[in-house]
């Protein structure tokens, strides 16, 4: 799995012109899954999310995270990330998963995220065309591999 994190002041996604999820403070969170990802990546990926610590302490240092400020989570699934740009200028999408596959691995990482935080997760919608806002705050962004922990 492939994460980038953005810390965001405020984050929406529409679709097909209607919001269907918003968060004030907090994390917006693009996913990619592989066709080799599985639980053990979903575990992971979220202790790592949750426990980020890059949220400002009463002295402004990045030294908090999402669950201790009480912010909110957004996650939009993303196969983009997935990409392999290795030859050429096209990408090659041939590591993403399936459908069969990427929906369930992307509702479970929304569920135990959503425990993980103790307050329901906003999503996205799994394969639609979908308009992504976000105020990003810092900024501050960081990007996860589960097959390349860092």
């Amino acid at each position: 799995m492939r994460a980038v994190i953005q810390r965001v002041s405020s984050a929406s996604v529409t679709i097909g012109g209607v919001v269907r999820s918003s968060i004030g403070n907090g994390l917006l969170v693009l996913l990619g899954v592989g066709h080799e990802d599985g639980s053990d990546d979903i575990d992971w990926l979220v202790r790592k999310i949750a426990g980020l610590r890059i949220f400002g302490d009463e002295s402004g240092v990045m030294n908090r995270s999402v669950v201790e400020v009480g912010g909110d989570a957004l996650v939009v699934s993303q196969f983009t990330l997935m990409a392999s740009t290795r030859k050429g200028n096209r990408p090659s999408y041939i590591r993403a998963a399936g459908h069969e596959l990427a929906v369930p691995l992307y509702e479970a990482f929304c569920s135990s995220l959503s425990e993980a935080l103790g307050r329901p997760v906003g999503t996205g919608e799994f394969g639609a065309d979908m308009k992504v806002a976000l105020v990003n705050d810092g900024p501050v962004t960081i990007c996860i591999d589960t097959k390349n922990k860092e």
